[in-house]
C-alpha cells in the first residue's frame, strides 16, 4: 500500500510504502477511493492536536470493503463505506453509556491516533463506518465525513433559530449552509476581510447575506457557528446574537479567546463547543444530505500532492473542499470497482 505519512509536527508528508494491513476481528479493510482534506489535518501537521507520530492523516475517507473481520456483521465485500474522525470508543465509560460517545474517556481518532485515509488502504472499526447515500460520488461524499458531520452537529447545537450566522466560509460552512437553507432558515456568511470570492460563493448557494467578519447584518442573529480557528471571533460573534442566542465553536482547535465584557454574554447568551461526533450524528446527517439535495464543491489532488492540498487549505486558496485521490490498487487487492 502507498501512504502519505507525517513523521513529526511541522514536517512535510512523505510517501511511504507499507504492507497492506489485515483487519482485526471487529474491523474492515477498505480500499480508499477518495479522502477529504480537513483543517484538523493542518492542526495535526502543526502539532496543535495530539497525534501518534508517525501518522497517516485523513478522516474523510470513502472506499470499498476488501476484507471483513470475523466478528463483523452487516457489511459485504465491495460495499462502499465512509470512515469519519471518531474511530473507536471504549463503550463502557459514563459518556458512552449515556449516549455521548463523542466525549468518550478513551477514544481513538482516525488520522491522529490511528492511521487514516491519506493512503490506498485503511483498516477501520466496523462500528464507526457508515453507508453513504448513492446520490453522492466518492469525491462528493468525502467532505461529508467531517466537514458535513461536524457542521451538522454544530447546527443542531445552535438550536432552531431562524437566523444563523456562519463564520469562516469553507468546507463545513458551504455544506451546512445548504442544509440550513433547506430547513427554511436565513443563513448569513462571514468571511475573511476582502474575500469577495468566498462571499460570492456563499450567495450562489443561497445565503441571504455575505460579508467580512468585521461587518454585521442589520438583524440580530439567533445563533452563530464559528468554523474559523480564531478565538478573537468569539467575542465578536456574541455581539451579533440576540438575547438568549448561542455562539457555537465548531473547531477542534482554536487560538485563545481574548477577554470580553460580561455585558456581551449577559441576557442568557451562550458559548458552546462541539466535540467529535456520535454515530447517530452520522446516520441522521446522511439522511438529511440525501433529502436536501445539497452538493459539495470540491477540488481534487493526486494522493502524492497531499502537501500541496494542505498548503492550499492553509492559505485559504480553496473554494469548497480538497479531496485526495489515491492511485488504483487493483493489482494488490483484486478489487476492480
Amino acid at each position: 500500500m502507498i501512504t502519505m505519512q507525517i513523521d513529526a509536527p511541522h514536517a512535510v508528508l512523505r510517501r511511504v510504502e507499507r504492507p497492506i494491513p489485515r483487519p482485526r476481528a471487529d474491523q474492515l479493510l477498505i480500499a480508499v477511493t477518495a479522502c477529504g482534506v480537513c483543517r484538523t489535518d493542518l492542526h495535526i501537521a502543526d502539532g496543535e492536536v495530539p497525534a501518534n507520530y508517525p501518522i497517516v492523516p485523513g478522516h474523510e475517507i470513502v472506499g470499498h470493503v476488501l476484507e471483513i473481520g470475523r466478528e463483523v456483521e452487516g457489511f459485504q465485500i465491495g460495499q462502499r463505506v465512509g470512515v469519519p474522525w471518531l474511530g473507536r470508543t471504549c463503550g463502557h465509560c459514563g459518556y458512552c453509556l449515556s449516549g455521548r460517545e463523542n466525549l468518550c474517556d478513551a477514544p481513538e481518532f482516525t488520522g491522529a491516533t490511528r492511521d487514516g485515509g491519506y493512503a490506498t488502504h485503511v483498516v477501520a472499526d466496523a462500528h464507526f463506518c457508515f453507508a453513504l447515500p448513492d446520490s453522492f460520488s466518492d469525491v462528493a461524499a468525502a467532505p461529508l465525513l467531517c466537514a458535513g458531520l461536524i457542521g451538522w452537529r454544530a447546527l443542531r447545537l445552535a438550536g432552531d433559530g431562524r437566523r444563523i450566522g456562519l463564520v469562516g466560509f469553507g468546507a463545513a460552512a458551504h455544506i451546512i449552509a445548504q442544509v440550513g437553507i433547506w430547513q427554511g432558515r436565513e443563513v448569513y456568511a462571514f468571511t475573511r476581510e476582502g474575500d469577495t470570492q468566498a462571499q460570492a460563493f456563499a450567495r450562489s448557494l443561497g445565503c441571504c447575506w455575505a460579508g467580512p467578519s468585521s461587518e454585521r447584518p442589520r438583524q440580530d442573529l439567533d445563533a452563530v457557528i464559528i468554523f474559523a480557528p480564531v478565538g478573537a471571533l468569539v467575542p465578536a460573534a456574541l455581539k451579533l446574537v440576540r438575547k438568549g442566542g448561542r455562539v457555537v465553536c465548531a473547531g477542534i482547535h482554536m487560538s485563545d479567546i481574548p477577554a470580553f465584557a460580561y455585558a456581551d454574554l449577559w441576557a442568557e447568551r451562550q458559548i458552546l463547543s462541539v466535540a467529535n461526533l456520535t454515530r447517530e450524528d452520522g446516520t441522521s446527517f446522511f439522511e438529511v444530505a440525501a433529502q436536501s439535495g445539497l452538493r459539495t464543491v470540491t477540488e481534487t489532488f493526486p494522493l502524492e500532492q497531499a502537501n500541496i492540498a494542505l498548503d492550499r487549505l492553509r492559505t485559504g486558496a480553496l473554494t469548497g473542499a480538497a479531496v485526495l485521490i489515491p492511485p488504483r490498487a487493483e493489482t494488490a487487492t483484486g478489487y476492480h470497482g
